[in-house]
């Protein structure tokens, strides 16, 4: 993604009203080499050290993205039945997989071990209940709760006390007390701090946490300490530092190595940080409203597309394509849903006119994977861009697959 000397915002080379009037509007689409160049910085990060990276799915599960991050070496996380197959579809062995629960009916959790996949064990019931289902037949990790706060907002913090994922610290005994009854064999411990996390210190203070409870933990070959990493939203937006992270988190990971006596993997779980920055929602203005209080600025989308900024107050960047020069008006970019949808408030762009294709930035995570056919709406298509070719990897909803599931028609 790029802005040409006209300011002329492309993917590729490829204009947002090119791909609009090919596959038409809304339309997600992703951009392949940026994929490739945030998978390469993480791990560039963490050259250091025996390190893989596994991509949190649920932020984007489309075949064509999963089969990229198998094409460039990254493993998948998956937290339900359904990603690990789509995993399987796109070419993953379900040894490459890891399932990641949380409080998941336990049939699921055999049907993942049965399939060969590794799983996060993240309550003390599920533990009990896999050592009197699994013995020491089968390999899991543990997900610990560190019982840190961190994170870009209070509903993606996922590691402190009152969070519920992940086995609390404090009930290490009684951890240590399932295993040994049922000789269960921990292969990794795993923790998630986050999301948008930009500073170094949470990610060190879990680290230590995790490290200091891996001691308790003879025949570990893992230690999993997620993903969580800052992407940047807005122009100048602070976003992590990936190489003094990984300079710090590598010194730390090699002195607990040669404490536990051997080298372990580093694994990490990124999923924003690997798609958010290659996503683009393009959209198409239906009416520009100038009203006393504010100008409103329609589009043919809405919350069932992007709930982000309605959920977690996120902010995406727009970027008027169809007229980047034009004179800056303020606007409140608006959904096409019978709720109150609001894209951005007060937001400054060149003027926007009815037929105007934006741009919605850092739409890869979460975008698509969230959506819903809220007022009967079609989900949008979606399309890969990478060595300069657009590809359809979904088409858009028709109105027989709103009904394919319906009774009685």
């Amino acid at each position: 993604m790029q802005l040409s000397d006209q300011n002329q915002y492309t993917i590729q080379g490829i204009a947002p009203a090119q791909l609009v009037e090919q596959f038409g509007s809304p339309l997600y689409v992703y951009d392949g080499q940026t994929i490739r160049r945030k998978a390469a910085a993480l791990q560039k990060a963490f050259s250091g050290v025996n390190m893989k990276i596994k991509f949190a799915c649920k932020s984007n599960t489309n075949l064509a993205v999963l089969r990229l991050m198998r094409e460039i070496g990254v493993e998948l996380d998956v937290v339900s039945p359904g990603e690990l197959e789509m995993g399987k579809l796109a070419g993953y062995q379900a040894n490459q997989i890891t399932f990641t629960p949380s409080g998941v009916p336990f049939y699921e959790v055999k049907e993942a071990v049965e399939a060969g996949a590794i799983v996060n064990v993240d309550s003390l019931p599920l533990l009990e209940w896999f050592g009197q289902t699994f013995g020491n037949t089968k390999p899991c990790l543990i997900r610990i709760k560190p019982n840190v706060a961190a994170g870009g907002h209070a509903k993606i913090m996922t590691a402190h006390a009152d969070s519920k994922f992940g086995i609390s610290v404090l009930l290490l005994d009684q951890i240590l007390e399932i295993v040994k009854k049922y000789d269960i064999k921990i292969i990794g411990l795993h923790q998630h701090t986050g999301s948008d996390i930009k500073d170094a210190e949470p990610f060190l203070k879990v680290a230590d946490i995790l490290f200091e409870t891996a001691k308790h933990f003879p025949d570990l070959e893992i230690v999993d300490l997620g993903g969580g990493f800052k992407v940047s939203y807005m122009p100048g937006d602070a976003i992590t530092d990936m190489e003094l992270l990984g300079n710090k988190i590598t010194a730390r990971f090699k002195k607990f190595c040669s404490e536990y006596g051997r080298e372990l993997q580093l694994w990490f779980e990124p999923g924003k940080f690997l798609v958010s920055e290659s996503g683009n929602l393009l959209v198409t203005t239906t009416v520009v409203k100038e009203d006393p209080a504010r100008n409103f600025v329609h589009v043919d989308s809405g919350l069932n597309h992007l709930i982000r900024p309605m959920m977690y107050g996120s902010y995406h960047h727009i970027l008027n394509t169809s007229n980047p020069t034009g004179e800056e008006k303020p606007y409140n970019v608006v959904g096409y849903i019978c709720e109150t949808d609001t894209f951005a408030s007060d937001r400054h762009l060149p003027e926007v006119r009815q037929g105007d294709i934006l741009a919605f930035l850092n739409a890869g995570a979460y975008g698509f994977t969230m959506s819903s056919n809220y007022n009967a709406r079609f989900r949008p298509a979606e399309v890969l861009v990478d060595n300069g070719e657009a590809r359809l990897v979904r088409r858009r909803e028709t109105l027989e697959d709103l009904l394919l599931t319906q009774q009685g028609l």
